[in-house]
């Protein structure tokens, strides 16, 4: 931890995801509208009264953000979460046991890897018809998890081959143990990685799902905000508060996580560290100035 506190980019992510989980807790302390009541006239523009304005039918824009935020990061983490428990497990089953079993879980995970992502979540989502958050995080957790089982399981691979896992087999160490107390921990941070990543990918696909109306337009996130506004023609009637306040809240938490993500990297992978070499070979060249 006190590794990612020293890298920058890592400081800046996670400044920037505990400001919109701090916000999104706070929510009732900072707004005395209810996101979902009408409160005051349509498409009113930034004012004292409504800091973000309101919607087509009068709802204060910034209490469905605030409020919105607690539906989006609970999908996107949610959805994140579920991604990486399911590619971390058969990731590190397929690599450990081998045979059959890794026969098995390879075969459905190349099968899911193959097909398109994003049009096979809008058919389902298309199926299911108006999708609450809950079943958009349970669509992407089911059909997202190819990924890090691959990555998890190429680790998995390297790693029981370590002097560690022998000396637990031959202890007579169960396989469960091995895999959980043994392997589990030596491929963390391609897990932290994965899970970083599955939430940036669905951040962007609940967004997507919400903004095709494939969601549920009763709830209150920011897709279906952007939804909301493109049905109102918000930017054609000059409404740009409107459409344009999800979608700098989307980008916010993208570049916070986004953050998160290559300090990860760099901290997993010290071939990526290039500030300390970028400060070194400026005082080579300064030195080298001095000297002509």
């Amino acid at each position: 931890m006190k590794t990612l506190l020293r890298n920058r980019k890592a400081l800046v992510g996670l400044v920037i995801i505990a400001f919109i989980v701090l916000v999104a807790i706070a929510a009732p302390l900072l707004t005395q509208y209810d996101p979902a009541a009408r409160t005051g006239r349509p498409h009113q523009p930034p004012s004292v009264d409504h800091i973000l304005g309101t919607t087509r039918i009068g709802q204060d824009v910034f209490a469905r953000l605030i409020y919105g935020a607690r539906t989006s990061l609970a999908v996107d983490f949610g959805a994140g979460l579920l991604i990486t428990l399911v590619g971390t497990a058969l990731g590190i089953i397929s690599g450990y046991r081998g045979g059959k079993t890794d026969e098995i879980i390879s075969f459905f995970t190349n099968m899911v890897l193959v097909v398109p992502n994003l049009p096979l979540l809008l058919v389902l989502a298309a199926f299911i018809g108006q999708a609450s958050p809950l079943v958009i995080a349970l669509i992407l957790g089911a059909t997202s998890w190819a990924w890090g089982a691959r990555v998890t399981r190429a680790e998995t691979l390297s790693v029981k081959q370590k002097d560690f896992v022998k000396s637990a087999e031959m202890m007579g160490e169960p396989q469960w143990r091995i895999m959980t107390f043994e392997i589990f921990p030596n491929v963390i941070s391609i897990v932290g990685i994965n899970f970083i990543g599955s939430v940036i990918f669905a951040i962007i696909t609940e967004a997507t799902l919400e903004f095709l109306g494939l969601g549920d337009p009763r709830a209150i996130s920011w897709g279906t905000m952007l939804y909301n506004a493109q049905k109102a023609s918000a930017l054609s009637v000059g409404a740009w508060w409107d459409i344009l306040t999800p979608c700098f809240a989307l980008a916010f938490l993208g570049i916070g996580m986004s953050l998160l993500n290559f300090a990860v990297d760099e901290i997993a992978n010290p071939r990526l560290r290039t500030g300390n070499h970028l400060k070194r070979w400026s005082l080579l060249v300064r030195s080298g100035e001095g000297r002509l």
